[in-house]
């Protein structure tokens, strides 16, 4: 319990024989007073109970003892012992025991109060701690092998409080951080120097005095752990609330390998200890909060922590480990100079050649973090066309999932196992009664060849019709239902059981948007292949918002007329969900849903797995019976509990996070942007989409509709040098892609429409 002011004198009077002023003063899990005795001499009484054992309390003292002697020894308090020459001081109060101990009075601004931080501060602060670490270095003392949530050696215990924080966004932030610290730290972690360190070198806890570091407070943290964790602390709240975080961080490691040098192992670590670190005290924000928590001293640096936090992940980690290895004088890690000729001439000597790269100047990306992408020179870019990581790259509850799986069991269909059937059941229940059974396969190209092997099983009949311009994939079958690929240069032609209707773009067709009856008119094409294929065709499919076909919207009612058409002619209704399906178009979960109908037959790829080689045919009970004919499907790898298990976690993340309504705000602040370009840079002539599926077309006049395809190439080159990967699309070429992982933010948003007017301005476009 906390003890009044005059309490404290009477203690003080009584133990120590010293007249004091008491000031309360606040602290994490200890009582802290302020003494001020008759002479103007300043103390530090602190009192703490019994969950705090006499040894971890004999550390301390020992640890100062130690320091004394050192280079370091003025910037730590010194011991003030009582009446009876004793170091601590037991006092009791309502039952219980305490033990005070006072301390000499450090004089200086806490590092967080101190304005102007020239560099010199920031390796000063480094040096002092390095000075510190070395004079310990022969330090030992048993208490300090403690179990210690602050401890960043045991940073992932941190997953068990993520529950805690109630921002989905800031959830899979320290989440993935977490994820990194597992993945990058730990399986090095044992061969690191350990040591007894501070270990809370934070901005209330290290004072300034006239420019210079002038004392070390609280060591109620001091822990055994990898020595570079001390450090990594240090840079942690030197880096919070400062422009440059990095540079911030860089000065103090500057300062600290010059006084007791580091590693490079280290080194190349130390971004992801601070990570570790700011998670541990978010996490710790949140437990607290959830358990009522009033104490000020739980939350102070909660903002700050996850503004760096934010920061850190726009940080490629590489950059961060070349930037600190600088400072120490090291080899650097990133080589802007080197040429990828070596493994370009290796990629064209053992992979397809025509397998294609992206920029004129390809990029090597070696790590994802949920919408942003690292290339190996330092680079970090914000993805705005990677739709199959639908849930961001490297979701950590998705990654962890799968990890977890593929450690426990990987096998066939033959076998039961309770992954398919709840993933089958879970699938389904965000699908149309009607739609209740699952065929699971390792991609949409293949998804998509079973369901026209299912539609001309279920019809008898072989004929396809498909829109113009349209993709459905890579194997032979969806090859020869994709004008993109058979009209192409290299195509083979279309085959005569496949029909082309028109596609229903309402920008360049016949029909535009002002026509409300657009939808019914595009379905007029459809309507006259019917007739002149009387009997034989076995469906019609097409993507429910036109991907490579230009991102197009259908027009309203499109498929509510063609699906009855098709349907009167005996045909089956395909909806190809592959890029655009699980809550990307915002305002439902499928892009059917937009058009108020319900197919016979859906197919589902890319995003389901979040790059994970699934996908999946969801058909009718009545169409699956059909096919079930004595002749067994058998798929190796679909189904398999690997693929189950991400799936499911897909799912779960796309539910739990509310990434369906982020779609449908984020896209629509994204679309108001880009239409707001519009009316500045008249080579954007149309934006269209729905939540993260976004299409905005450029011409070189509004009136000829003219492609711009040079510009927009000018324009990607450009945005790729700023930091944002974009791609183009449709029949010209000349539509900009917008499919960007769910977890693309408004932030996101602003920075690109921000910087495509950059871009445009400098192109005169």
């Amino acid at each position: 319990m906390q003890f009044t002011a005059n309490e404290v004198q009477q203690l003080v009077q009584k133990n120590y024989l010293l007249a004091v002023e008491v000031d309360t003063l606040q602290g994490y899990d200890e009582y802290n007073y302020r003494l001020t005795d008759a002479s103007g001499r300043k103390f530090i009484l602190k009192v703490t109970g019994e969950e705090k054992p006499y040894s971890f309390l004999d550390a301390q003292l020992r640890l100062l003892d130690h320091l004394t002697v050192s280079p370091v020894a003025w910037k730590f308090q010194q011991i003030l012992r009582n009446k009876n020459r004793q170091e601590l001081t037991p006092v009791f109060n309502n039952g219980k025991q305490y033990n005070v101990r006072i301390l000499t009075w450090l004089d200086g601004d806490c590092w967080v109060h101190v304005k102007d931080k020239p560099k010199s501060l920031y390796t000063g602060l480094g040096h002092f701690l390095g000075k510190t670490d070395e004079s310990l270095q022969d330090f030992a003392h048993d208490a300090l092998h403690r179990p210690y949530v602050w401890d960043v050696n045991t940073a992932a215990d941190a997953n068990r409080f993520l529950h805690c924080i109630t921002d989905p966004e800031k959830r899979r932030l320290a989440g993935y951080f977490l994820l990194a610290f597992e993945t990058e730290v730990l399986p090095v972690l044992s061969s690191l120097r350990h040591a007894c360190i501070h270990n809370d070198a934070n901005d209330y806890n290290v004072l300034v005095k006239n420019g210079e570091v002038s004392g070390l407070i609280d060591l109620g943290d001091m822990v055994y752990s990898a020595l570079v964790n001390n450090i990594a602390i240090a840079c942690t709240y030197a880096m919070l609330d400062t422009p440059d975080p990095l540079q911030a961080a860089a000065w103090v490691i500057e300062g600290y390998h010059a006084a007791y040098p580091l590693t490079e192992q280290e080194v190349d670590l130390i971004y992801y200890l601070i990570a570790a670190r700011l998670c541990i005290s978010v996490t710790q924000s949140a437990w607290q909060a959830s358990n009522g928590s009033v104490n000020g001293h739980h939350f102070v640096t909660e903002r700050h922590a996850w503004e760096l936090l934010e920061k850190l992940i726009r940080i490629n980690p590489v950059k961060a480990a070349d930037v600190f290895r600088k400072a120490c004088g090291m080899p650097a890690l990133v080589k802007q100079e080197q040429d990828y000729s070596p493994l370009l001439k290796e990629r064209h000597q053992f992979i397809g050649r025509n397998l294609s790269i992206s920029y004129r100047q390809p990029l090597k990306i070696i790590k994802g973090a949920l919408q942003y992408l690292y290339d190996d020179k330092g680079g970090t870019y914000i993805d705005c066309v990677n739709n199959v990581s639908h849930v961001g790259h490297c979701h950590p509850v998705v990654v962890k999932a799968m990890q977890r799986q593929i450690a426990t069991l990987n096998t066939n269909t033959r076998y039961l196992n309770d992954h398919l059937v709840e993933f089958g059941k879970a699938l389904t229940r965000t699908l149309p009664s009607k739609l209740k059974v699952c065929y699971f396969t390792n991609s949409g190209s293949e998804a998509n060849d079973l369901a026209i092997r299912m539609s001309r099983h279920f019809t008898k009949r072989k004929d396809v019709i498909v829109l113009d311009h349209a993709y459905h994939g890579t194997s032979t079958v969806a090859i020869e239902m994709s004008p993109y690929k058979f009209d192409g240069k290299g195509g083979f032609g279309q085959m005569p059981y496949i029909h082309k209707a028109d596609s229903p773009d309402l920008y360049r067709g016949p029909y535009g948007y002002n026509d409300p009856q657009a939808g019914e008119k595009y379905a007029e094409s459809v309507k006259n292949i019917l007739a002149a294929n009387s009997g034989k065709v076995s469906a019609f499919i097409c993507e429910t918002l036109l991907g490579v076909g230009g991102q197009i919207p259908l027009p309203d009612h499109y498929l509510e007329n063609v699906y009855r058409l098709v349907r009167e002619a005996g045909g089956l209704c395909i909806a190809d969900e592959v890029q655009v399906g699980f809550g990307r178009v915002g305002e439902h979960f499928w892009g059917f849903q937009l058009q108020n109908v319900e197919p016979d037959i859906v197919v589902l790829g890319k995003p389901i797995g979040n790059g994970h080689p699934l996908a999946a045919v969801v058909v009718t009970e009545e169409i699956a019976d059909a096919f079930n004919n004595g002749m067994e499907y058998f798929n190796t790898f679909g189904g398999n509990p690997v693929s189950m298990a991400t799936g499911r976690a897909v799912l779960d993340v796309i539910q739990s996070e509310g990434m369906q309504q982020h779609a449908l705000e984020t896209g629509n602040f994204l679309m108001e942007g880009l239409r707001g370009l519009m009316e500045k840079h008249p080579v954007i002539s149309d934006v269209r989409g729905h939540g993260l599926f976004v299409g905005a077309e450029m011409v070189k006049d509004r009136g000829t509709k003219e492609p711009a395809v040079n510009e927009i190439n000018a324009l990607v080159e450009s945005m790729k040098e700023r930091g944002f990967l974009l791609s183009t699309d449709g029949p010209l070429y000349n539509v900009l892609k917008i499919k960007p992982p769910m977890v693309f933010s408004k932030q996101n948003a602003a920075d690109m429409v921000r910087h495509l007017d950059e871009a445009l301005t400098a192109l005169s476009l």
